[in-house]
């Protein structure tokens, strides 16, 4: 009885870190239709200081080569995201249609593998790499895509919940 209490105390223990983890996890959703599932995604000021993972699963059929999705996280600009697009559909899928010049100077800030219909891929952006209080973009770089696959990341201020 008493081994069956401490392996539960150690258990509600360690609920706030599970929790803590789980806060800089999301998902995000593509189809057929050229949508996401979601316009914004947020995550608390803490997530900044640590690697934040976001994974994207294609939730429809088309195979990549015809409908493929990625996620590319950007500086929350109109024209850097244009640029991500324009340069998204000249670049080959092998690339996930990123413009590694992009990459390098640093208005790509992470990009996912492009995926197709029922797969799915994990975006893992380094701790430190975004900013609390600060709002980035996504976008899907799929030639033809960003228009209508786009939206909001954004990382809360310090000490701001919810």
């Amino acid at each position: 009885m008493l081994k069956h209490l401490w392996m539960s105390l150690a258990l509600v223990s360690l609920a706030p870190l599970a929790h803590a983890a789980d806060a800089c996890k999301a998902e995000l959703a593509g189809n057929d239709l050229m949508q996401y599932d979601k316009k914004e995604i947020k995550f608390p000021a803490e997530c900044a200081g640590k690697e934040i993972t976001i994974t994207l699963k294609h939730a429809g059929k088309l195979p990549k080569a015809a409908m493929g999705h990625n996620v590319v996280i950007y500086t929350d600009k109109e024209e850097i995201k244009n640029e991500i697009m324009a340069k998204g559909a000249t670049a080959s899928l092998a690339a996930n249609h990123v413009d590694p010049s992009l990459v390098k100077d640093k208005k790509v800030l992470a990009f996912s593998n492009v995926v197709g219909g029922g797969e799915s891929t994990e975006l893992k952006i380094k701790a430190n790499t975004l900013k609390a209080g600060d709002t980035y973009g996504y976008v899907c770089s799929f030639p033809g895509h960003g228009a209508l696959m786009n939206g909001k990341l954004i990382i809360e201020a310090a000490g701001k919940a919810g």
